[in-house]
């Protein structure tokens, strides 16, 4: 069974960084593509970073330039580096593993407020 448990969400000012981890189990994780995923209230959920099992990486565009994502197959966990938070990037934040079929973990609370 697939388990991915996000953690590292929280608050944070306007500016300011934080770092997500999504740390997986029940799959080979090297041979699969991951990504992050966030949802505000009342809106869809929508890609924010995906990265292949060769390390090839894509970004919406709003976060394109601020947010990296990485991945240490040896921990099987994905992370993703959030800089120069605004307001707008207030969501709940999914991981997510391109299994079949796809599997999210609970999402990890992610507020920018001053």
């Amino acid at each position: 069974q697939v388990q991915l448990v996000e953690s590292g969400g929280g608050l944070v000012q306007p500016g300011g960084s934080l770092r997500l981890s999504c740390a997986a189990s029940g799959i080979i994780f090297s041979s699969f593509t991951m990504g992050w995923y966030r949802q505000a209230p009342g809106k869809q959920r929508d890609m924010v970073a995906i990265i292949t099992p060769g390390g090839n990486r894509m970004y919406a565009d709003s976060v394109k330039g601020r947010f990296t994502i990485s991945r240490d197959n040896a921990k099987n966990t994905v992370y993703l580096q959030m800089n120069s938070l605004n307001p707008d990037d207030t969501a709940v934040y999914f991981c997510n593993a391109n299994t079949r079929p796809v599997s999210w973990g609970q999402g990890t609370q992610v507020t920018v407020s001053s």
